[in-house]
């Protein structure tokens, strides 16, 4: 069986981080470079999913929010968010496995192959339901 090692070298998110592998597919090594961003969305999209939900919370309870104050909450969610899609913030939560050097990823990947023929799995893959 192939192990499954994933690299995050750049930004990884939502689907494309299941679609390249990522956590929910259990990957025998997972690995990010220091520059990866790692999230559900980006950044841009989720501080203005976020942004909408906010200001709709306050309109429902009779609150007026102004441009000024809009573009302040907008900053700080974008602030928050942007800290949360760090690959260190990722290995803090043992999404990734080690933040690695760019230019100690083909040595790294040599020792998780290495690693994988000492340690072979046993069972097969499953990808659980598949909807269609």
């Amino acid at each position: 069986m192939v192990p499954k090692i994933t690299v995050i070298i750049g930004n990884s998110y939502g689907a494309g981080n299941y679609a390249m592998c990522g956590k929910a597919y259990d990957p025998r090594f997972i690995f990010a470079w220091p520059n990866a961003k790692i999230a559900v969305m980006g950044g841009e999209q989720a501080a203005k999913t976020l942004l909408q939900i906010q200001v709709a919370s306050l309109k429902a309870k009779g609150e007026e929010i102004t441009p000024e104050a809009e573009a302040k909450l907008l900053k700080e969610i974008t602030d928050r968010y942007d800290s949360q899609t760090t690959p260190y913030y990722a290995a803090a939560r043992l999404w990734v496995d080690e933040i690695i050097d760019p230019r100690k990823t083909r040595e790294t990947i040599a020792k998780c192959l290495e690693a994988a023929d000492h340690a072979p799995v046993e069972e097969p893959f499953r990808t659980g339901v598949i909807q269609v």
